[in-house]
């Protein structure tokens, strides 16, 4: 990463600004977007797009633990995950990181952990890396140890799950992925059911625990949603308390009392990518066509987020500026962020650089600063260094 941000004038792109794909100049000056003469860089043959606002993105865990018996420091997992957010032109990325009965990598001695380290590496980062806490419902017991984590941290986004469902189904029928799950825990199969059943114990407590949550979150700042939804009225629920994001809805019904309240859907890029959901859920596609996705995410899976946008384009769903807005700017709206998801004057310079004809991402701007830069385009920044004047390195 650069020593201080660029001030550059690009020339001959297609730029997305105002909802719309220009053939126009843009200008970037210490870290915002800008205008005024500036050193030139052609990049004609390339889109310039707002840089990529990832919600939720789990990526990281392969990064820190390739395997689940070999497990590498979490500065070095951190450093592979922020490079592979820039290289597929990510700007702004929130690494969901489980909080639940499990324990081991998805417990809260692991989401403590994760965030101290974050803090740590955060002055080094390409990216905006943040922490989206994934909170299991029947955690009851560690009440105040999350707020205090989240508080300490300056977390600002919190999703419920409830994963105890799937569980006690995937136990009854399908034994052998029980076995997988608690290996993974580094547990036997009947240790990691009696965790479930002792879990299942707390649910009398459970509404009164997310609303205290709720209220706390309020007081911080905090926004916060649900993750797998399977119904409507699982939805509603949780609209009722505050969680207005709806994340990865199982089923249409989920999705369509969302928008009926108003609240925010959410969905994997993958999904879109590969034409359905891996786990067997509802397709993105499907929510996207009836309009009820606001907003793509990574999962799992870095490059799907602008290869989603593309697909949107090629199968004539979206025009470009609309999918891109699913990557962009409405992900920066949901969490406040006013600075960026769109390339206006005074916004941070959050730049994706796209090769009109391949899709890749082959640069990638955060804050002004190159995060990310391969190919062809990185040939017209050494060109047009090799030009300028000795003031302007």
């Amino acid at each position: 990463m650069s020593r201080t941000p660029l001030s550059l004038r690009f020339t001959g792109a297609s730029v997305l600004r105002d909802g719309e794909m220009q053939n126009r100049s843009l200008v970037i000056r210490n870290g915002y977007i800008s205008k005024g003469p500036l050193p030139e860089v052609n990049l004609a043959g390339y889109y310039l797009l707002p840089g990529i606002v990832d919600l939720h993105g789990d990526a990281f865990e392969r990064h820190i633990a390739p395997r689940p018996s070999a497990p590498f420091p979490m500065e070095t997992g951190l450093r592979a995950t922020d490079r592979d957010a820039a290289a597929n032109g990510v700007t702004t990325a929130y690494l969901a990181q489980s909080w639940s009965w499990e324990g081991g990598p998805r417990g809260p001695q692991t989401a403590e952990a994760l965030l101290a380290a974050l803090d740590l590496y955060r002055t080094h980062a390409l990216s905006d890396l943040k922490i989206q806490i994934r909170c299991e419902t029947h955690t009851v017991d560690t009440a105040n140890r999350l707020l205090d984590a989240v508080k300490r941290h300056n977390v600002d986004y919190v999703i419920f799950n409830n994963h105890l469902d799937e569980a006690l189904h995937m136990a009854r029928l399908h034994p052998e992925q029980i076995t997988l799950w608690a290996n993974k825990a580094g547990r036997s199969a009947q240790e990691h059911m009696a965790i479930v059943h002792k879990a299942l114990e707390q649910t009398p407590r459970v509404p009164r625990h997310l609303c205290t949550l709720a209220e706390e979150f309020d007081r911080c700042g905090v926004r916060y949603g649900s993750h797998d939804d399977p119904d409507g009225d699982t939805r509603e629920r949780f609209s009722m308390i505050g969680a207005k994001i709806c994340e990865f809805p199982t089923a249409h019904s989920a999705a369509a009392l969302a928008r009926a309240v108003g609240d925010h859907v959410l969905m994997g890029a993958p999904n879109v990518v590969r034409g359905g959901s891996q786990s067997g859920n509802i397709a993105a596609e499907t929510l996207i066509r009836a309009g009820l996705c606001d907003a793509l995410v990574s999962d799992y899976y870095y490059p799907a987020l602008s290869q989603a946008a593309f697909h949107l384009v090629e199968m004539g769903i979206k025009t470009l500026p609309e999918a891109w807005k699913m990557i962009s700017q409405t992900p920066a709206e949901i969490m406040g962020f006013a600075d960026r998801g769109h390339l206006g004057f005074g916004r941070r310079a959050d730049i994706a650089i796209v090769n009109a004809q391949t899709h890749g991402v082959e640069g990638t701007i955060t804050g002004g600063r190159i995060t990310h830069l391969v190919g062809q385009a990185a040939h017209r920044f050494c060109d047009a260094a090799s030009g300028m004047p000795m003031a302007a390195e």
